[in-house]
């Protein structure tokens, strides 16, 4: 059991056993702008680093994905269409209001047969061992509390041979890219937050959960710990983003 007092919130520190529901505010607030700021704040971007993260899971027809922490289902709908009518994808988030609009947006668009929806915690998969040729995690990571045990429970629910995709915000690479970066993301970020979403708080946690969260190398490592094997990150827009895979021997 992880014994771990306290935690980061974006730069605070804060009591780990806070560190969920504060997450929770802050996905609650944003959720009805969520799909505009992202937009916004990649330039349309993300949606390409999205397309990149589902050619580097190797998904094929038939197969059972778990898109963990899926908010409002980018990628669940690019893994539905992958996995064909007779696979399986699970769209899953720990906040409800995420969830209920990922949900909508799907059979708004006509997505019926071939997902499912769970309320879940990454820490915690209510999953049998062995269960799933993929599970994705995108832009969720850096908010669970105890990564480790995380990664040890996606690692547990993969069948031998499964991958784990983690699309995450990472170290962005080259000095005057990184001061250009940082003036973006304190600055601009937080002021798009303010406008869009009349939420400059939640976008300056965005920008400071992105600092926090484990590099490019560290999270390599992470995963080996857990378990996983030949893992390997892929490094997008000069490293502000990275796609980590891992496979479950």
């Amino acid at each position: 059991m992880n014994d771990q007092k306290t935690t980061h919130f974006g730069f605070s520190e804060v009591p780990a056993s806070e560190k969920a529901k504060m997450v929770k505010a802050v996905f609650d607030s944003v959720a009805g702008k969520y799909d505009i700021m992202n937009d916004l704040m990649s330039l349309g971007i993300h949606r390409i680093w999205k397309r990149i993260a589902l050619q580097l899971s190797h998904v094929r027809a038939g197969e059972k994905v778990l898109d963990l922490a899926g908010g409002t289902g980018d990628m669940t709908s690019l893994f539905q269409k992958r996995v064909g009518p007779n696979g399986r994808v699970i769209l899953s988030d720990i906040n409800a209001e995420m969830l209920k609009r990922g949900r909508d947006r799907l059979i708004d668009e006509g997505v019926v047969d071939n997902v499912g929806y769970a309320q879940i915690d990454a820490e915690k998969l209510p999953f049998p061992d062995n269960h799933f040729d993929c599970v994705c995690i995108a832009f969720g990571l850096r908010n669970v509390t105890h990564k480790e045990e995380a990664l040890r429970s996606i690692h547990r629910v993969l069948k031998p041979g499964g991958r784990a995709i983690i699309l995450e915000f990472s170290e962005a690479q080259g000095d005057l890219f990184k001061k250009a970066y940082d003036l973006y993301s304190f600055k601009v970020l937080p002021m798009l937050g303010k406008f869009i979403a009349n939420d400059a708080d939640s976008y300056k946690y965005l920008a400071e959960s992105i600092r926090m969260h484990p590099n490019q190398e560290k999270l390599k490592q992470m995963m080996l710990e857990a378990g996983f094997e030949r893992c390997e990150y892929f490094n997008l827009t000069h490293g502000v983003v990275a796609v980590h895979r891992g496979y479950k021997v």
